[in-house]
């Protein structure tokens, strides 16, 4: 058994029986026999079973962010939003599935037909993450079914219940056994899973150092593997930036969340002209947030998701102060805010450069750095001066710069006057260390899909 304990109080919130190598055996013998009869199933139909499985989950919000809270520590004010965002997601991609995947025809004459197909991968493994748990699965799972796959799901051990709540919908919609299954896994049999060959395909969302793991799993065969890995995402407030849209937005972008998002802002470059302005609004907005137990109503800012992970930004802020950064919000402001417990307070860093770890390696919590630029080119420098690149943002008033810029920017999506968010109908991918693949919009059917031609002589 696997213990989950709540970022809350400390408490174990729930126990998960891990399963065995027999376990995953069966589930593969499952999903292969399921995969034909889903395959076969007209897109109409399997649209319907999809629809059907979404909404389960959206019939259970109140009783999933109240869930969700317990596990993973986000204030219980926002939870319900994940829903909401899931269901956004899923039903956009719903709409989409036919035209995603319909035939491409190179020719029908009277000689020739010719034409391409994109045909489902067959059993795929999803591994996700706690940090957004519904939101990060649904990127690879709802497209996925629609495509003709079956899944195999993986959550993690920190949000072990929204694979239940997944499991339960799939019952609840009627889905055939063996269409949609999970496992609680460790690392070590997790590895067992994805190097299977009945595996036909991965999507991982998760850190570098996991992306590495499940790409070393897959060495001895050849399959699809879609990796959305960290980020360290960089925003440009360019002198004519309207300095209330740009504070009030990054300001979100850094602390939403704990600051636990893979495209959640961890470094700013402000123009000279505006730094002073933005500096100050963006401490003063700052040290409004109220941090404490996330099931209270007015907390916006709840615990990160453990203590270790506390203490991975506590020391990334130690550093960076010994190395000369100083830090305009007193942790004092927090009550909450204590060492030993994973209840951390928002920091803001000044005076910091490259030569710190707080700007260049994955934080993963509510800290983040402010530079002083000079130029759109020195901005655009510091931004690429990252192993990372999921996404970027500039901020100004002058859409034909922002034109000139953002192609400069090595990002899988670059943003004007918004930051952390994800458009479900544009491709969702990275560049550099944040991974490969792409989820979302129509091209992400093709990352769970593959390419079959057909070429008739008549």
């Amino acid at each position: 058994m696997i213990n989950t304990i709540s970022p809350v109080d400390g408490s174990v919130y729930c126990a998960t029986q891990n399963h065995t190598e027999k376990d995953i055996k069966e589930t593969l013998e499952l999903a292969g026999v399921a995969f034909s009869k889903w395959a076969d199933l007209s897109m109409v139909e399997r649209k319907n079973y999809v629809t059907a499985f979404v909404n389960a989950i959206i019939d259970d919000t109140d009783e999933i962010a109240t869930e969700l809270t317990f596990q993973m520590g986000r204030p219980l004010s926002q939870t319900p939003w994940e829903i909401s965002g899931f269901a956004e997601r899923a039903n956009y991609m719903v709409s989409i599935a036919e035209e995603a995947l319909e035939p491409h025809i190179i020719e029908d004459s009277d000689a020739y037909k010719r034409w391409t197909e994109r045909v489902p991968l067959g059993v795929l493994g999803v591994l996700s993450p706690w940090n957004y748990p519904f939101l990060t699965s649904v990127n690879a799972i709802v497209p996925a079914l629609l495509a003709g796959n079956v899944i195999v799901l993986k959550h993690s051990f920190q949000t072990p219940q929204v694979a239940e709540r997944y499991a339960k919908a799939a019952e609840k919609a009627g889905f055939s056994k063996g269409v949609f299954q999970i496992l609680h896994l460790n690392h070590a049999d997790t590895a067992l899973l994805i190097s299977n060959p009945r595996i036909d395909g991965v999507c991982f969302t998760g850190s570098v150092a996991g992306g590495i793991a499940v790409q070393n799993s897959l060495n001895n065969k050849f399959i699809p593997c879609g990796l959305e890995l960290g980020g360290k995402d960089a925003a440009y407030v360019r002198a004519d930036a309207d300095l209330s849209l740009s504070v009030e937005s990054l300001v979100d972008g850094a602390f939403f969340n704990s600051g636990q998002s893979c495209c959640g802002i961890e470094r700013i470059y402000v123009h000279a002209d505006l730094y002073d302005q933005f500096v100050d609004a963006y401490v003063a907005l700052t040290k409004k947030y109220k941090l404490g137990n996330p099931m209270n109503t007015d907390t916006n800012l709840g615990p990160m998701v453990k203590t270790e992970a506390a203490d991975f930004v506590r020391n990334q802020i130690a550093k960076a102060i010994e190395s000369g950064a100083k830090s305009l919000v007193d942790e004092s402001l927090f009550a909450a805010s204590k060492e030993g417990t994973p209840y951390l307070s928002p920091h803001v860093l000044v005076d910091v450069d490259h030569t710190m770890e707080v700007m260049t390696e994955e934080s993963f919590g509510p800290v983040v750095g402010i530079m002083k630029v000079a130029s759109d080119a020195e901005a655009v420098a510091l931004m690429n001066d990252s192993k990372y690149g999921l996404t970027a943002s500039i901020w100004t008033t002058d859409v034909e710069s922002a034109a000139k810029l953002a192609p400069k920017v090595e990002a899988g999506t670059v943003f004007m006057n918004r930051c952390d968010y994800l458009d479900p109908a544009l491709a969702w991918t990275g560049v550099k260390n944040s991974g490969r693949g792409i989820t979302l919009s129509k091209l992400g059917f093709e990352h769970v899909t593959r390419a079959r031609s057909f070429h008739f002589r008549k």
